[in-house]
């Protein structure tokens, strides 16, 4: 599975298998949040086989079951952490993705268990993403249009809207796709709408965009981590 297969097979699951991780998965996984870690400046963690974060009245709420594993999004305190922990986040979602694995982001249905990560001085733990082998794939959300998300001058070239297009595959709180694209030339700009967790949201998106877009020809405006 490539990365835009991986797009567009991702769906929000909530049901998982009682399927360990395999050693080889789990490698792969903590291969790619050091990597994370180390661009980003982030502190990002994966808990395995811990079932207590997801075993209480707010987790049995929000329809979660199952949920043994997952990341734990945590960073430095500051304007940027939600952003960038989206952006990161949705890297590793992808990649649990081409391995087989399902996922969830999960903002507020879950227990913080101390004892299962670390959050040092200075830090918060901005959100978890739930990862194993769901009972199902998951289903597509109802999507807003190019349009109702994105602007050029001009004529938006190719590349833009394939970017934008791969920003509406990303998930986000309710659903709300409450981010906006704009081209000048050939700097684009990313703003955050008002509702939940939208800054989260923008930094997942960003990173879809990045994917659809391809890195020549274009520079992000005003993208200041």
């Amino acid at each position: 599975m490539n990365i835009t297969e991986a797009m567009e097979a991702r769906h929000s699951v909530r049901q998982y298998t009682a399927q360990p991780l395999g050693q080889d998965v789990i490698s792969a996984l903590e291969r790619e949040i050091a990597s994370c870690n180390q661009e980003s400046g982030l502190h990002i963690q994966l808990v395995t086989n811990e079932p207590q974060a997801f075993d209480g009245f707010m987790a049995h709420y929000g329809n979660f079951s199952g949920v043994t594993n997952y990341i734990a999004m945590i960073g430095k305190k500051g304007d940027f952490l939600d952003e960038k922990c989206g952006y990161y986040g949705e890297r590793l979602v992808l990649l649990a993705q081409q391995l087989g694995l399902n996922t969830c982001w999960v903002a507020m249905t879950y227990s913080k268990i101390r004892t299962a990560f670390q959050v040092e001085k200075g830090e918060k733990l901005c959100v978890v993403i739930a990862i194993g082998y769901g009972k199902n794939q998951g289903v597509p959300h109802r999507s807003k249009g190019i349009q109702d998300v994105a602007k050029a001058e001009g004529a938006m070239p190719e590349w833009f809207q394939n970017g934008v297009k791969a920003a509406l595959l990303a998930p986000t709180a309710m659903n709300q796709q409450k981010f906006q694209f704009s081209l000048k030339g050939s700097r684009v700009s990313a703003k955050a709408g008002l509702g939940f967790y939208t800054k989260l949201d923008l930094g997942i998106a960003k990173y879809h965009f990045e994917l659809g877009a391809g890195k020549e020809g274009w520079e992000w405006d005003g993208h200041s981590w």
